[in-house]
């Protein structure tokens, strides 16, 4: 659904960066079917809930911490679970870390792990980004700049899944 989702978009070779509340998916998109496809496969690292969480940690909203991220110093968030991760927030804060910086190495650690599932798939020139952060500048730039690549969306990418499900439906 969300290789048909994206295709309505753009119909051409590319993966799909999906970024979920509960998953985090890149799949493989060529001659018009998907080659292959990895999930994250730990808890919900890496995902949606994962920032929603750390975000309640820090007390505050997801686009506030995004715009505090932009401002931050890139933390090293090192668990791969989120209530470890979770941990490590809190001790950064209890050692005054910046809120800022905490912001920064959260979302850092999430687009790390995506260029990790990415990378595990055949090499492409194109990338996509559907989910709830597509529309969200910070995320694009900042993958597009460690994937070494423009990574491209669009305003309704975050309803490829369901576009897609219509789309197969039809």
């Amino acid at each position: 659904c969300h290789a048909k989702g994206a295709s309505f978009f753009n119909d051409t070779d590319m993966t799909i960066i999906d970024i979920g509340g509960q998953d985090t998916k890149a799949i493989s998109y060529k001659n018009g079917i998907v080659e292959d496809f990895i999930m994250n496969d730990k808890c919900s690292a890496g995902t949606g809930k994962f920032l929603e969480v750390m975000a309640n940690r820090l007390g505050v909203g997801l686009d506030e911490m995004f715009d505090l991220a932009r401002t931050g110093k890139d933390v090293k968030i090192s668990s791969m679970c989120t209530v470890f991760a979770e941990t490590e927030i809190i001790s950064l804060i209890g050692k005054g870390t910046p809120k800022e910086d905490i912001a920064c190495g959260v979302i850092n650690s999430i687009i790390n792990k995506v260029k990790t599932l990415v990378h595990r798939l055949p090499a492409t020139d194109y990338y996509f980004l559907t989910g709830g952060f597509s529309g969200n500048d910070y995320m694009t730039e900042h993958l597009s700049e460690l994937l070494s690549a423009t990574v491209e969306t669009n305003e309704n990418a975050r309803f490829a899944g369901a576009i897609g499900a219509a789309v197969l439906a039809r």
